[in-house]
């Protein structure tokens, strides 16, 4: 590519909402103007016309008919618009369901470019909803060959070598990427490995915002036909950016050291403010005035309300302690002085009376063999009770706080701890919530609407992690320390790892199988949990689905 190519290419990095088509063909229409007479051509992220993933919405021929009513209004809108535009959306041909980009200019749809590669892994279950294109061609537009592949189509080397072979100049790409800790280089590797083996330029635009428990950071960029980055938009938030054309002349920075063994995490800034963006647009496109946190006075709840009043600022987070007979003082106050530095009310709801009046109930109905965790589990679901009566007076939603290493063992309480609408730390293991903590006591977070100088006390960092739902309890009594137990789980659920091999890396083998019992064992509470904010490669929910009956562990004990 030379400085005498002609066209200057607007990165519309936006945030739409799924199901708005309205709203979203005003913020498309927006963009558009915005670059009125500086870029010749828009690119806009995958499913910009509604919102990704839309999944079964796509099923319903009202929801197909109304998205070709806004590509005809985007159509007619765009004869008074200089600048063409990339417009990726669901989209029917001959009856079928396509994953389209819509070339888009001077009144009418110049070309439809059909996605070929239909990702079915992790979250993605596109084969399902649509069918797949034929290999993607080059489309003119104002004398320019353009190769246009949508997100999948350029982690695969076939799409940009027949557009390469085609006689493609550039190559642009829709993208609805979802956030997690390789994130970014995985999609640099794959981009600089297209550019590399085609030697054009490439123009990567992604989604931005939440969806659910996904969120889609934005980080589009810009590659030279060397791989070299020219040029990075901004993560987890809006942007319209523009290319001009000398920007492909220049030498940009070298992704030589990425590789498929070789793909750096993210650090704690970039997953701290992917979930800050997580759960102020779940609470904003859902309509909820505001959460409720249930604070103990331990790290996730503390870490949880932190997050909260970042994203959506103090006045729209009310605390509840909820103490009981075995509540230290230490929580009492440790809980408090959070609530002080984030200078937000601290309601306080004793769940003695309601304990009391529930044992005095049961009684009959138990005996000496009744275990000891029936009495302990009514107090949680008392605190659930609570916060969920409040949830009902105020329309707020309860923002529920366990981690990923106690949603995964079952250290958590049905219709108790586990009551809520959303979890911001439901992919966070236990270690990962003491750094982001930590992190945030030394950070502020860019759009931070939390009080300055908020801190998490020292001593929420420091002490014991507790339920406090009996004397001297610490989790450590039935958990391995946090520390193994995180690198258990991370072998078993990320990496589908054997006994083996996790005990290779330092653990006793009965240590590993006990925790994978726990894991199969607990599958039935994840089903009933609420949503997450999405963090790694393997979630909790659509991107692992194991069945709550199952019996291989028998087989793997025995052998």
């Amino acid at each position: 590519m030379s400085a005498s190519f002609p066209l200057t290419i607007g990165i519309a990095q936006i945030n739409p909402v799924l199901g708005d088509l309205s709203g979203n063909t005003k913020k498309i229409l927006d963009v558009w103007t915005h670059f009125e007479g500086q870029a010749d051509l828009i690119v806009f992220p995958e499913m910009v016309t509604c919102g990704y993933p839309p999944e079964d919405l796509v099923l319903k021929p009202a929801f197909l008919d109304r998205i070709e009513k806004q590509i005809k209004a985007l159509t007619q809108a765009s004869r008074d618009k200089k600048a063409g535009a990339v417009i990726s959306t669901p989209w029917r041909v001959k009856g079928e369901r396509y994953n389209a980009a819509l070339l888009i200019a001077d009144g009418k749809i110049l070309a439809t470019i059909l996605k070929h590669e239909l990702p079915n892994y992790g979250v993605f279950d596109e084969q399902r909803l649509f069918k797949p294109g034929p290999l993607p061609e080059p489309v003119t537009f104002r004398g320019v060959n353009l190769g246009i592949m949508t997100c999948e189509d350029m982690w695969f080397d076939r799409c940009a070598k027949n557009l390469k072979e085609k006689g493609a100049q550039i190559l642009l790409v829709p993208n609805g990427s979802p956030f997690s800790r390789q994130h970014l280089s995985r999609r640099l590797l794959e981009a600089r490995n297209r550019a590399q083996e085609t030697g054009l330029p490439l123009v990567y635009v992604n989604q931005v915002g939440g969806q659910d428990e996904l969120v889609f950071d934005g980080s589009s960029f810009a590659l030279n036909e060397r791989g070299e980055c020219l040029h990075r938009s901004v993560s987890f938030g809006e942007t319209r950016d523009l290319l001009a054309p000398d920007i492909w002349t220049k030498k940009g920075e070298s992704l030589k050291d990425l590789s498929s063994v070789n793909l750096p995490r993210c650090d704690e800034g970039e997953v701290y403010n992917a979930l800050i963006l997580g759960l102020r647009d779940y609470i904003a496109k859902n309509n909820f005035p505001g959460v409720i946190i249930g604070l103990s006075g331990g790290i996730d709840s503390a870490l949880s309300a932190v997050i909260a009043a970042d994203a959506l600022g103090p006045e729209k987070v009310r605390c509840v302690m909820m103490p009981s007979r075995y509540t230290s003082r230490e929580s009492l106050d440790d809980a408090a002085a959070l609530a002080k530095s984030l200078k937000m009310k601290l309601d306080s709801i004793s769940i003695e009376k309601p304990f009391e009046a529930f044992q005095e109930i049961l009684a009959p109905h138990f005996d000496a063999n009744t275990p000891a965790t029936t009495d302990e589990n009514i107090q949680p679901r008392a605190r659930g009770l609570i916060l969920m009566a409040l949830s009902n007076a105020t329309g707020a939603m309860v923002l529920s706080t366990g981690n990923k290493s106690e949603m995964a063992v079952g250290y958590a309480t049905l219709y108790g701890d586990m009551c809520g609408g959303f979890n911001v730390l439901k992919d966070l293991y236990k270690m990962q919530v003491y750094a982001l903590s930590r992190w945030r006591n030394e950070n502020t977070p860019p759009g931070s609407l939390a009080p300055k100088g908020v801190k998490i006390p020292e001593n929420i960092l420091t002490k014991a992690p507790t339920a406090e739902l009996k004397d001297n309890q610490t989790d450590q009594d039935t958990l391995p320390p946090y520390k193994d137990l995180d690198d258990i789980l991370e072998g078993l659920i990320e990496n589908e790892q054997s006994v083996e091999e996790i005990a290779a890396r330092g653990h006793a083998a009965e240590t590993v199988l006990k925790v994978w019992k726990m894991l199969d064992r607990a599958e039935y509470k994840r089903r009933q949990a609420p949503p997450g904010v999405k963090i790694t490669s393997r979630a909790f929910g659509r991107d692992r689905r194991y069945p709550i009956t199952n019996h291989f562990l028998n087989i793997i004990e025995k052998a």
